[in-house]
């Protein structure tokens, strides 16, 4: 295993729910601070600044370190818990799943659970069972055990699932790579922009509370002024049955995903086309994609102050917000190099003239 996928592996296996992403945080911290200043908002998002040959144009390149979990509502007098989805979640993918319950006192697992099916009468057997009758496991007997072990409501829960290199040597496996990829992505781009030229200050940045509604965003974005502001995300994947080649145009293997339009943000049309132009002159495979509905962080760093030309760039990935996702190491690598070669193209005249 190289660096690269070390990296990958630690921010996977990191935990991180929105309002808890402490954990990232300092994985980021920890790698970045060799090649930037760092600094923070107020809620919680980090700021990794590398300074170029001029302090302006302010390039935001945003991976958000929050990954959909879950917070523990109420404890049952049997010792059972009852929780609550954060961030969006298709019922169905919930049950008989293995989850970490962060509690104050340290880890604890459980597994989540419902009625069975062989007590359900035929009718509520072809039922998707939906969260509200869910509960989590943690072999506690009662709800004092349960206290004793210092379950408390407001503890997060997060999916286990550990990183892992499929049979093919490319394909990535793991949680949370909503998003982060996000993060490694800028995080290898700053790391690459040590040894190279820069016209511009770069800011990575790992956002908080993304997928409660793009928040951190909002303030880092006020902290960090950009000029031009960059969503670095994974993209939805098809190629699987059931999806049509239109409703999910990239595909795992073809390169980084150019987001054409998404329920947040029409992209800045002449910052898209200069993304694509790079993109064939280095020989980057590129993709375009779209998202009916469902947003990025660039939803909100495009309307901050007076507005922010911005596009989001992702790498294609199969069943995000579940337990474990997957993507293709060749598009990482893609995403990284597509990134860095736009980066060194963003002078002061570039940028005046997304806009002019």
């Amino acid at each position: 295993m190289d660096g690269t996928e070390l990296i990958l592996k630690e921010l996977s296996e990191a935990t991180g729910l929105p309002g808890f992403e402490r954990e990232v945080r300092d994985v980021i911290h920890r790698h970045c601070e060799a090649y930037a200043s760092i600094e923070y908002d107020r809620l919680g998002s980090i700021i990794c600044r590398k300074e170029g040959t001029a302090r302006a144009p302010r390039v935001m390149l945003a991976g958000h370190m929050d990954e959909v979990g879950f917070i523990t509502t109420f404890v049952t007098e049997k010792g059972l818990l009852r929780f609550q989805a954060l961030g969006g979640w298709f019922d169905q993918v919930l049950l008989a799943q293995r989850v970490i319950v962060k509690t104050g006192r340290g880890d604890i697992p459980g597994i989540i659970g419902a009625k069975p099916p062989h007590l359900m009468i035929e009718e509520d057997r072809k039922k998707v069972v939906q969260i509200k009758d869910m509960f989590i496991d943690i072999g506690a007997s009662s709800g004092e055990e349960a206290e004793n072990l210092g379950v408390r409501p407001g503890d997060p829960i997060v999916p286990d699932s550990k990183f892992a290199v499929m049979a093919n040597g490319k394909v990535l496996m793991g949680k949370a790579w909503d998003n982060r990829v996000g993060c490694a992505l800028f995080m290898e781009v700053i790391r690459r922009l040590s040894s190279l030229q820069h016209p511009n200050t770069v800011y990575g940045v790992g956002t908080v509370q993304e997928e409660v509604g793009l928040r951190g965003a909002t303030t880092s974005a006020h902290v960090v002024d950009p000029d031009v502001g960059f969503a670095l995300e994974v993209d939805v994947s098809g190629g699987t049955p059931g999806i049509e080649e239109h409703e999910a145009p990239s595909r795992l293997g073809k390169g980084p995903a150019v987001s054409v339009y998404d329920g947040s943000m029409v992209p800045n049309a002449r910052l898209r086309d200069m993304v694509f132009s790079v993109a064939k002159e280095a020989s980057i495979p590129i993709q375009a994609s779209y998202m009916a509905r469902g947003g990025t962080d660039a939803g909100k760093i495009h309307l901050n102050k007076s507005g922010v030309p911005s596009l989001v760039i992702g790498v294609p990935s199969r069943y995000i917000h579940s337990h474990v996702g997957i993507i293709n190491r060749d598009d990482f690598e893609a995403a990284a190099a597509l990134v860095t070669a736009v980066v060194t193209r963003l002078d002061a005249a570039r940028v005046a003239d997304l806009t002019a």
